[in-house]
C-alpha cells in the first residue's frame, strides 16, 4: 500500500510503526455552526480510508477531536446569550446525525479538547523548559499569553514548504502583544476581563484558555502516543495548524523520543463552487443539511468519493445528480440480480487474492477485483476502484446464469461496502427521496392504473402514469409487475 505524504511531497509504502496496527488522528470540527460540504468531505475521505484500512485486515485506532472551545466559539455563545457548553454541546449533536447520515462511522476516539487542559498545560511545561516557550510581558509590565518561539525549532517549515524568511515576509509585529517574533504564535491565552468564566482555567502562567494549535498536540499524544503513523486533515491545516502541531510535538517531546511527531501526513483536497474555494467568507458555503435537503445522503458520499480524496471537488447540482444516476446503475445491478435486502455496515476484512480465484472461470471479474484492490493500495484512488465496480456491474447486467448473475452482484457489493457504498436494498435507494405522495399513495395509484388497463381504458392508465412522473415517481413495467422509484 502506498500513500502521499504531504511532508515528504511524494507516495510512500506505507508501513505502520507497530505490525498490524494503523494510528491515525484527524482534525476534527469547530463546533459553532452546522457542518458544511468541506466537513462532510474530510469524514467521509477519513472514513474511506478507515474502511480500506480494516478491509486489507489491519486494525485501526481512529481519533477525530472536537475542537469545543476557541475565539468564534466565545463569539458565538455570547452573542446568542447562550452557555458555551449549550452551543458547542447542540452542534455536537447536529454534526453526529450528519455524519450517520452520510454512513460516517464513529471514531474510535472523540476527545473534545475541553477534557484535555491538564494535557495541553503538560505539553507548554515541557516546551518552556525546552527553552521553545516563553510568556510575553505587557507594556504595563503584566504577563500576557505563553508563545511558541519559532525560530527555536529548526524545522519549521518543512511541511509548509516555506522557509522563515518567505513567513516573515510582510508580518508585523502587533504593538503591545509582547511577542518576540512576528512568526510565534500562542500556546496559552491570558483571560480577558470581559471573557465567560467558563473560558477561564487555572495555569502556571495565570488563568487562560488554550490556543488552537496546542489542542490537537496534545489530544493526539495522550490518545495515540507521542509518535503514531498518520495525521489527517483539510488542505487548509496545513499550514499553519498542522506546521505549528509538529513545531509544538516534536519541541515538547523530540529530545525525549527522539522520533518524529507522525510519520506520515495526510490531506484532502478543498471544495470548490464555480472555481473558488467553498468558504463562509466568499458566502459560497453549503451546509450538510441543505444539501441533503435536494439528495440523498449516500448520493453526497458518492459524489465525494469518486473525486480522488487529494483532488479539488467541484460542488453543483448538476455533478450531483451525475452521481445520482451513476449510483443508481450500481444499485439497478443488485435489483437485476435479484438482492433484496439492506446490508448492516460492517467492515469485513477483504481477501482479494481469494475472491481471484473464485472467479477464475471469469476473467473480466478477476480483472475487477484486481483493478479495484490495486487502485484502493494505490493512495486509496476510489475514482479508479469505482470504475472497476461499474464493470462489475456491467458484467452482472451480462450474465445470463441466474446462479452467476447473483454471484457478481453479491462480490459487486461486498467490495463497495469496503467504501461504504450500497448498503441498502435497491428498492430502498430507488424509492428515496419521493417527498409529494407517501408509498401507500403510490400503491394505491398503481393498482388503480392496472385496473384501468385491464378494463381498456388507456386514457386513464396514462394519465396516472404522467401525474405521478410529475411528481417525481417513475413506473416501470415488467414480467413481475409495475415497480416504481424517483424519477
Amino acid at each position: 500500500m502506498k500513500i502521499f505524504n504531504t511532508l515528504t511531497r511524494s507516495k510512500e509504502e506505507f508501513v505502520p510503526i507497530e505490525p498490524g496496527r494503523v494510528r491515525m488522528y484527524v482534525c476534527g470540527m469547530t463546533v459553532y455552526d452546522y457542518c458544511h460540504v468541506g466537513h462532510a468531505r474530510v469524514m467521509v475521505v477519513f472514513d474511506m480510508v478507515t474502511r480500506w484500512f480494516r478491509a486489507s485486515g489491519l486494525q485501526v485506532t481512529y481519533v477525530r477531536n472536537i475542537t469545543d472551545i476557541d475565539d468564534k466559539i466565545i463569539r458565538r455563545a455570547v452573542e446568542n446569550n447562550e452557555p458555551i457548553a449549550a452551543l458547542t454541546g447542540r452542534f455536537i449533536t447536529a454534526m453526529n446525525e450528519d455524519a450517520k447520515a452520510l454512513g460516517v462511522l464513529p471514531p474510535d476516539y472523540e476527545p473534545r479538547a475541553t477534557d484535555y487542559v491538564p494535557q495541553m498545560l503538560d505539553v507548554i511545561g515541557a516546551l518552556e523548559r525546552n527553552g521553545l516557550a516563553y510568556q510575553a510581558e505587557l507594556p504595563d509590565g503584566s504577563d500576557g499569553d505563553v508563545n511558541f518561539s519559532v525560530r527555536g525549532f529548526a524545522r519549521y517549515g518543512r511541511l509548509s514548504g516555506k522557509s522563515l524568511d518567505e513567513l516573515r515576509a510582510g508580518e508585523r509585529v502587533a504593538v503591545g502583544d509582547g511577542k518576540r517574533d512576528p512568526l510565534d504564535f500562542v500556546l496559552w491565552k491570558r483571560s480577558k476581563a470581559d471573557e465567560p468564566r467558563e473560558v477561564k482555567w487555572p495555569s502556571p502562567w495565570g488563568e487562560g484558555r488554550p490556543g488552537w494549535h496546542i489542542e490537537c498536540s496534545a489530544m493526539s499524544c495522550a490518545l495515540l502516543g507521542k509518535h503514531f503513523d498518520i495525521h489527517g486533515g483539510g488542505a487548509d491545516l496545513q499550514f499553519p495548524h498542522h506546521e505549528n502541531e509538529i513545531a509544538q510535538s516534536e519541541g515538547a517531546y523530540g529530545p525525549q523520543t527522539g522520533k518524529p511527531f507522525v510519520n506520515l501526513w495526510m490531506h484532502n483536497g478543498f471544495v470548490r463552487v464555480d472555481d473558488e474555494k467553498m468558504s463562509k467568507s466568499l458566502g459560497n458555503f453549503f451546509t450538510i443539511r441543505e444539501v441533503l435537503k435536494k439528495f440523498d445522503p449516500e448520493v453526497v458520499r458518492f459524489f465525494i468519493l469518486r473525486a480522488h480524496y487529494r483532488s479539488p471537488l467541484n460542488y453543483s447540482d448538476a455533478h450531483l445528480e451525475d452521481a445520482r444516476q451513476g449510483l443508481d446503475r450500481l444499485y439497478t445491478a443488485l435489483a437485476g440480480a435479484g438482492i433484496t435486502n439492506h446490508c448492516v455496515s460492517t467492515v469485513d476484512v477483504i481477501d482479494m487474492r481469494a475472491l481471484a480465484m473464485d472467479f477464475a472461470h471469469q476473467p473480466a471479474v478477476v480483472r475487477s477485483i484486481i483493478a479495484f484492490s490495486q487502485a484502493m493500495d494505490d493512495d486509496f484512488n476510489t475514482p479508479v476502484a469505482i470504475a472497476a465496480l461499474f464493470d462489475l456491474a456491467t458484467e452482472a447486467n451480462k450474465a445470463e446464469n441466474a446462479e452467476e448473475k447473483l454471484e457478481i452482484a453479491q462480490l459487486l457489493r461486498r467490495m463497495a461496502l469496503s467504501l461504504g457504498l450500497l448498503e441498502r436494498s435497491p428498492i430502498d435507494f430507488q424509492q428515496a427521496g419521493v417527498q409529494a405522495l407517501d408509498r401507500s399513495r403510490i400503491e394505491g395509484l398503481i393498482a388503480e392504473r392496472a385496473a384501468a388497463k385491464a378494463a381498456k381504458d388507456y386514457a386513464r392508465a396514462d394519465k396516472i402514469r404522467a401525474d405521478l412522473l410529475a411528481q417525481g415517481v417513475l413506473l416501470e413495467d415488467g414480467p413481475g409487475g409495475t415497480t416504481w422509484r424517483a424519477s
